[in-house]
């Protein structure tokens, strides 16, 4: 067989097509956490009184950060029934269906009446639709990873896995952008009322635009060769669960630490600073939205940092920074003093992406790419239901001890634990396929 021919060679990739995958890795993966920390902002801000009135305040707060970890709850399902379509189907088409997923029950969240109106099916509806959401984030970071990675030179790995990565805090910082805008442009009786609405709805605008600019995708190298050699398993999830099972696992422990720090400072905080600290609602959306810059101008430095050190050291030194500076940073957040909490969350949107950034790297390197897409799918969102639940543990610790120490030693001692099995975890074998 000529060498022009030969299925195991990699397909030529122009710049431009690379440039064209990492735009829609990044716009598609930013419109989706849009979309997903959107109920997280709303969840300490409206959801609550709107969806699960109650005279306790307390309780009304974990009914709404309950609902807030169904999202959490569906994501693994989403990862099975997505990564597995993925490596059936291919990584582009699951893209698309996660991002209709996202968009639609989005904007449904938009249009549903609350609990003053139609009763308890107002809840019961939500939690329903943040289910669905779910199920739809739970296949999009897997897959858009791996078009990021599998499209990747092989020395930059951490840098394009890190570019889908990005699209979260740009989420982050959207979603809070538009609740600061919508907060300070009304009154706080016209933002219960109605316009709190208004960031759901402008998902359907987003949505259209992720969708036109990945539907100019092509689907990865990794995934042409698998075809082109008729090496597309039948059930990849089945040999996924029988060969890769330990990876699998461990994958998704060592995924723990990133997001219990992020959901920590972008959702419980806005909680605790407005209802403990009793700060204004605007200066909590403030300190997240800087926190959430920083986060996203560092990641793909430290993620050229981690190409160059190794992905498993970058990663870490990440959790053991986390570890040496959980209650440092909540001290500083104790002080209600705006500078001091600006400094607590740049530091920590800085410690941050020396694990986010080389995460979808060190993922992708576990699996082969027959089951790339399902391994790196489930690992994530096991660490996901775990984390998922932080910010209903935190609200639960913090009101039972009325201080915020107890959260800083679980989180702590969660981190040791995690840290522990990272040592153990052997990344790269899969990097080059």
């Amino acid at each position: 067989m000529s060498s022009s021919t030969r299925t195991d060679e990699p397909p030529r990739i122009t710049k431009r097509e690379r440039l064209r995958v990492l735009w829609a890795s990044f716009i598609g993966t930013a419109i989706e956490w849009y979309d997903f920390f959107l109920y997280g902002s709303a969840t300490a801000l409206i959801f609550a009184p709107q969806f699960f009135p109650s005279e306790n305040p307390l309780s009304s707060t974990l009914a709404a950060f309950g609902a807030f970890a169904i999202g959490f709850v569906a994501r693994p399902l989403g990862g099975v029934v997505m990564g597995f379509l993925g490596d059936k189907m291919g990584r582009k088409s699951m893209l698309m269906l996660s991002m209709i997923l996202m968009g639609g029950s989005t904007v449904a969240m938009g249009l549903l009446p609350n609990y003053a109106t139609i009763g308890i099916a107002a809840p019961i509806i939500l939690v329903s639709l943040r289910f669905i959401q779910g199920i739809g984030v739970g296949g999009e970071w897997g897959g858009a990873v791996l078009m990021a990675v599998e499209y990747s030179p092989r020395e930059r790995r951490a840098l394009y896995g890190a570019i889908p990565g990005m699209g979260v805090p740009a989420g982050i910082i959207t979603a809070n952008l538009v609740f600061l805008w919508v907060t300070a442009a009304v009154a706080p009786e016209a933002f219960a009322a109605w316009a709190w609405r208004i960031p759901f709805l402008a998902s359907g605008v987003l949505v259209i635009v992720g969708m036109y600019i990945r539907v100019r995708v092509g689907e990865t190298p990794s995934f042409k060769r698998l075809e082109a050699s008729a090496e597309v398993l039948k059930n990849p999830l089945g040999l996924l669960l029988r060969k890769y099972s330990g990876p699998m696992l461990l994958g998704g422990l060592i995924s723990i630490v990133p997001p219990l720090l992020g959901y920590v400072l972008t959702v419980y905080m806005l909680t605790y600073g407005t209802q403990v600290l009793g700060l204004p609602q605007g200066q909590m959306l403030f300190v997240v939205i800087l926190g959430s810059v920083v986060q996203l101008v560092v990641m793909p430095f430290v993620a050229v940092f981690a190409d160059r050190i190794g992905h498993k050291r970058s990663y870490l030194l990440g959790i053991v920074l986390t570890v040496v500076w959980i209650f440092p940073m909540f001290m500083l957040i104790n002080t209600a003093n705006l500078g001091l909490m600006i400094l607590a969350y740049a530091v920590s949107f800085i410690i941050h992406p020396l694990m986010s950034s080389p995460q979808g790297a060190v993922l992708a390197g576990i699996f082969p790419p027959q089951v790339r897409y399902s391994g790196a799918s489930i690992s994530y969102q096991i660490a996901a239901v775990i984390s998922g639940f932080t910010p209903l543990i935190a609200a639960a610790l913090v009101g039972a001890s009325g201080n915020v120490w107890t959260l800083a030693i679980y989180m702590t001692v969660l981190s040791a634990v995690c840290l522990a099995f990272a040592a153990m975890m052997k990344v790269g074998t899969h990097a080059h396929e």
